[in-house]
């Protein structure tokens, strides 16, 4: 990272990050070209190591690049401000946000699992537990992606770092 004054070192706050992102994006191998969505995600912590969990349709390009090449990037962001400054006739502006990208192997998971990972799926949007339509439930494919990188990005223009 160039400038390491901006680096979240701590895993618990890097954590925090996630937690306040409703976004991830997904890069995937497509032929030597990144193939990026954006996804709706769940976040658990298990053995030391984050791993996230995606859902979506049970068929389409995402599962054809997965199958041919597991390996993904991933970025998330939050906390977005535009900060504008005005010196006499000279502006500047800036942008404040937190990140956190990383890389990792994606697997599919399986019919057992489904149920809890879509829990762990809705948890990171919704408090209270819910029942999930059995039927929709089923067609639903879900997989998570095993974190082995992980970097914490944090741009604070104000006093109040």
């Amino acid at each position: 990272m160039r400038r390491s004054d901006r680096e979240i070192k701590d895993f618990n706050a890097i954590l925090e990050v996630i937690k306040q992102c409703d976004v991830c994006r997904l890069a995937l191998n497509d032929d030597g070209y990144p193939y990026i969505l954006p996804l709706n995600f769940g976040m658990q912590v298990e053995d030391g190591k984050v791993v996230l969990y995606f859902h979506g349709a049970a068929e389409g390009t995402k599962y054809k690049l997965i199958e041919k090449d597991n390996r993904a990037t991933f970025e998330m962001d939050c906390s977005h401000k535009l900060v504008m400054e005005q010196s006499g006739d000279v502006c500047s502006c800036t942008m404040e946000y937190q990140s956190v990208i990383g890389k990792g192997r994606i697997e599919m998971v399986s019919d057992e699992q489904r149920q809890e990972a879509l829990e762990i799926l809705m948890r990171h949007y919704h408090e209270e537990a819910c029942r999930f339509n059995s039927a929709v439930a089923s067609h639903t494919a879900v997989f998570r992606l095993v974190v082995s990188e992980l970097t914490g990005k944090v741009h604070r223009k104000r006093a109040d770092k």
